[in-house]
This record gives structure tokens, sequence and C-alpha cells, in this order.
């Protein structure tokens, strides 16, 4: 029984031995073969190719994970990847570094199971509102050193909610956006709540608010007890607001105090001048009235 276990640990030991000695002698082919294509090369499910691509491209359905390495595809056309307009299986694909400019509406479309989306080190310049259509399943996307100064304003629109629903990763690092917090009472709580409550911002003890100016350089997750001061200053606001109309208020009727007597000859002016004006019609209507008074006329 004990030269029974002896051998089952032994065997155990030697199977491990054995397929971490395979795995290694894969990295070293895949690595290999890598090398072999020089610049570029596509892989996909464990296997590298050095051949040429077109785009659109046909990604067979089984295919799980595709990587595109230093083509220059200079644009992502409609169906880039799915020319036949038919569904994928795939779940994670990279372009890192493939010249990227341009990425048209509907790129992606045909990768509705798609779960990692590589874009870092391209040379985004232009982002269709669209661009992301159909990745409704898309867990994590990396636009990190990709993007282009103006290129910057064009991700609200391709990064919304309609496109990317189920996104639970971003990364936007390295591209040196402009992106100042301001802390004020209508936009600091919801920010603040999301960030206390979220993972999804990895740096987040490092953002400081940049407006107003007192609270300049301020970290904005030291923001909890400011936040109700921040509040306090919206209520002091509306009461200010209040005593700026009373003092309006209060001036207009020493106004009218002050200038009584003209606005009260102003008044018996018109008065008169409606009395004059509807007794002459009065005198009109009972002459016109009176037959009598029309024959004299006459």
């Amino acid at each position: 029984m004990e030269m029974n276990r002896k051998l089952l640990c032994v065997s155990s030991h030697t199977l491990k031995r054995y397929h971490f000695s395979v795995r290694l002698m894969c990295l070293f082919v895949l690595s290999a073969e890598a090398h072999q294509c020089h610049d570029t090369y596509m892989r996909y499910d464990g296997l590298v190719s050095c051949e040429e691509l077109i785009l659109p491209l046909e990604v067979p359905r089984s295919i799980q994970n595709l990587t595109l390495y230093r083509y220059n595809i200079s644009v992502l056309t409609k169906r880039a990847f799915s020319a036949n307009g038919t569904e994928t299986d795939l779940r994670a694909l990279s372009l890192q570094d493939n010249n990227i400019q341009v990425i048209e509406s509907c790129a992606f479309c045909g990768l509705s199971r798609l779960l990692s989306l590589d874009l870092s080190h391209n040379r985004l310049m232009v982002v269709s509102p669209g661009a992301f259509y159909g990745l409704e399943q898309l867990r994590n996307l990396n636009l990190s050193n990709t993007l282009m100064t103006s290129d910057a304003s064009q991700l609200p629109l391709a990064l919304s909610t309609d496109n990317l629903g189920n996104l639970q990763r971003l990364d936007l690092s390295g591209n040196r956006l402009e992106n100042p917090f301001e802390c004020k009472c209508d936009k600091l709580k919801e920010f603040y709540k999301w960030l206390k409550n979220s993972s999804q911002c990895a740096d987040s003890n490092s953002l400081k608010c940049v407006q107003p100016e007192k609270k300049k350089n301020t970290h904005v997750m030291d923001l909890e007890k400011r936040d109700m001061e921040c509040q306090n200053l919206d209520a002091r606001s509306y009461v200010l607001l209040g005593i700026v109309l009373a003092l309006i208020g209060v001036v207009f009727l020493m106004v009218l105090y002050l200038n009584r007597r003209g606005i009260k000859r102003w008044l018996n002016n018109i008065r008169e001048a409606c009395r004059d004006q509807m007794e002459v019609y009065h005198y009109r209507y009972e002459q016109d009235s009176d037959p009598r008074l029309a024959n004299v006329a006459v």
C-alpha cells in the first residue's frame, strides 16, 4: 500500500513536470513561429500565421482568440471581421500596434460574443459614433496609448451605454487627456458615490479637483465632509438670491413712493382723457339714435 502511494506521488509529480515541459515547449514554438514572421503575424487559438492580411476578414466561427500584430491596417471598415455577415464565437481580439487610424461604424458587427478588445498602441484619429456597435457583451476595452489629441472629443458618443452596456473595464492610460474634474455641487455627489463604490477607476485616489478655486488640487476622495458643505453653499446661494430680489422689490417700492405725486397726476390725466373720449362717443351715439336730430342735421 505504501509502495502504491509512493508510485502515485511520483507519477503525479512526473505528470506535472511533463505538462509544464509541454507548455514551455509550446511557448518556445509559438515564439519561434512569431519570430519567423519578422514584424507582422496573425495568431489564432495558439496557431501563428505570417500570411498577408486583407480586410474585411472572415473569421472562422470556431476561433475564439485572435491576435493581429503590426499590420498596417489604417482603417477598420464595416464588418471588418465578419465579411459574410455571419456571427462568430470570437471572445478575445487583440489589434495592438496596427497603425489603426479610423474605426468606421459597425466595424465590429458580427462579434456579439466578444468579451475583450485590445486597441492599444495605435493612432486613432477618427472614431465613428457607431464604432463599437454590436459589442453588447464586451467587458474589457483597452484604448491605452492610442488616441490622438483631436480624437478624444469623439469618444463619449462611441463609448455610450447603448453600444457598451456591459463594459466593466476601460483603459485610457497613456493618452495625455485633458479631463479636469470640476468639484461642483451638481456633479460631485454622484461622481464621488461612484468612485467610492466602484473598482473600475484604479487610480481614484489620485484624482484632484481643478474647480472651484478653493478646492483646487484637493483629492476627490477626501471630499466626503466637504460634499455637505457644498450642499450648504448651494442653499446659501438661494438665500442670497432671495435677498437680492427683496432688495430689488424695496427699491422699486421706494421709487414708486418718491414719485407718487407725479404718478397720481399722470393717472388723473389718463382718467380725464378717457372720460372726454367716452363723452364724445356717448354724444355721437345719442345723435345717431334720435331720428329727429338726424332730420335736423339733414
